[in-house]
């Protein structure tokens, strides 16, 4: 086969070439192309701007680095080992076809990582095998932690709109707005734009449903485990825990201070200190979305209870075992512990949900309450945004991950064996077990994949583009999957065979929507 010539792409800040994803040469892609300035120097701490332009043709053949953040090892199947990172990071990758006949659907992804970790150029989130079935796939990096979230007075003080934080969210905005302006020269549809995103990045996709700053920018939505909905605590703005952090970093950097800090000193203090502070002052504990009164003017919650979000059709959903090893597990706890738990949570209803946990109960105290703080935020946070959009008429699809993925590093795809003491597969449905699935990269994984998981990634890849192209998942070669509705709460769960149940977890998930149902409402 004849090699072609490089991909080429013009952009409003100049022209682009590109290499081929595969080896057909098919697929086009570009990779570490700039959607804002760098954020560093007098940018640090600020919200991003748009590139700049350049002169002749830029290489687009090779990732940028990751933003700033720690290395992650012995992270069970989340471990990322080293890798380059910079604060020069806002850059983007595009994978799409070479010929098509009209613009196509625009797939955008938000990586997780608890908004303090991650990057969008692994090989889990190759992007050709989505753009076969004819999507434009977009992956991006965004600020992480303090350089993403961190709100401060002094930062606050020289926003013209009094806001700080949320930088990683406006990066968000900013790759939708560099998208919005220039996927049509990589074959993309404009007014065609999904975006999706998984644990962190689905709590985004969340908020962005909720800023004022994001409407028109997008047109569907996936959310997959982890919303936005939960109550934020007793400093929702950050402005406390900020002022902790950046204490902490200016003791461990050394840097004195005669006078109030201004955000020039917070800009002069080193990455290492950072991130050391993060730690010791423990800054990421509550949440790194803030209430910042620009991006979120007022709490997400508010918003989707008042019917004000982005009215997009969503697809949302988590897995079964989305607790394990990602959520603290309590040994120790002993009975009378448990009980006083329920009772600070449920209240009047803590029997009923004691007995609906007895079977988690009987491995341990311990064992339940993770079980039930698991449900709350994932099971309960998904069917809880469900019902919010469906309340607001917007066309609403739920799953339920059941089947176990087996365990692997999926982020280091030269080393993913992971050593699990039950087999590989005994760890369930874990937290971002269905991301392989999804993007349908399992031949990226040296691992002994089996026809079953090749026809689920089959399918749920399918599902997901068929959204991204028509709002609706539903495809003639699959398991048909209804909408959902508030009353029945209708969810496709995902297994080797592939039915609708009425409501995942429905007897626990219920109680929780009686207890809480109250303070959302």
């Amino acid at each position: 086969m004849a090699l072609k010539a490089p991909p080429m792409a013009t952009t409003l800040f100049g022209q682009l070439q590109g290499d081929w994803a595969d080896s057909e040469q098919r697929i086009r892609v570009f990779k570490g192309v700039p959607y804002a300035r760098p954020p560093v120097g007098e940018l640090r701490f600020k919200p991003p701007q748009a590139p700049n332009r350049w002169q002749g043709v830029r290489r687009a053949d090779a990732f940028a680095a990751a933003c700033w953040q720690q290395y992650s090892r012995n992270a069970f199947v989340w471990s990322r080992g080293e890798f380059p990172r910079s604060e020069d990071c806002l850059y983007l990758n595009i994978w799409g076809q070479a010929e098509h006949d009209a613009p196509l659907p625009v797939m955008v992804w938000f990586h997780g990582g608890a908004h303090t970790g991650g990057f969008g150029h692994v090989d889990l989130f190759d992007g050709t095998r989505l753009a076969e079935q004819g999507v434009v796939l977009v992956t991006i990096n965004y600020r992480l932690g303090p350089w993403g979230f961190l709100a401060h007075p002094a930062l606050s003080d020289e926003s013209s709109h009094n806001s700080s934080g949320n930088y990683g969210l406006l990066d968000k905005i900013a790759a939708l707005n560099w998208v919005r302006d220039n996927i049509s020269a990589f074959g993309g549809d404009a007014n065609n734009v999904t975006i999706f995103g998984q644990s962190a990045g689905s709590s985004s996709v969340c908020a962005l449903l909720a800023s004022p700053l994001s409407e028109g920018l997008f047109h569907k939505a996936i959310g997959q485990s982890a919303a936005c909905l939960a109550p934020l605590g007793p400093d929702p703005d950050g402005q406390e825990r900020g002022q902790a952090l950046v204490h902490t970093a200016l003791q461990i950097s050394g840097i004195k201070t005669k006078q109030s800090v201004t955000a020039e000193t917070l800009r002069r203090i080193d990455n290492e200190s950072l991130l050391e502070a993060v730690d010791k002052s423990n800054w990421a504990a509550p949440s790194r979305i803030v209430v910042d009164g620009w991006v979120l003017p007022e709490p997400a919650r508010n918003i989707f209870n008042s019917g004000r979000q982005h009215k997009v059709p969503v697809l949302l959903g988590s897995t079964a075992n989305e607790g394990h090893l990602l959520f603290p597990l309590n040994e120790a706890l002993s009975k009378p512990e448990f009980e006083a738990y329920l009772a600070s949570t449920f209240g009047s209803m803590s029997t009923a949900v004691a007995n609906a946990y007895a079977e988690e109960l009987r491995v341990s105290p311990g064992f339940a309450q993770r079980e039930i703080a698991t449900d709350l935020f994932m099971a309960y946070g998904m069917r809880d945004w469900a019902s919010h959009m469906h309340r607001a008429n917007a066309p609403t699809y739920m799953y339920f991950m059941q089947y176990a993925p087996p365990a692997f590093q999926m982020y280091l795809a030269n080393d993913p064996y992971l050593e699990v003491p039950d087999g590989p597969r005994s760890a369930g449905a874990y937290h971002s077990g269905d991301l392989v699935y999804v993007f349908n990269n399992l031949h990226h994984f040296a691992l002994d994949w089996n026809d079953e998981d090749r026809e689920l990634a089959r399918r749920m890849s399918g599902y997901w583009t068929q959204f991204a192209k028509t709002g609706n998942p539903n495809r003639a070669d699959l398991p048909n999957w209804p909408g959902y509705t508030a009353e029945q709460h209708e969810a496709l769960q995902l297994d080797t065979h592939i039915e609708t149940i009425a409501g995942a977890r429905r007897e626990k998930i219920d109680l929780m929507q009686q207890r809480f149902a109250a303070h959302t409402q």
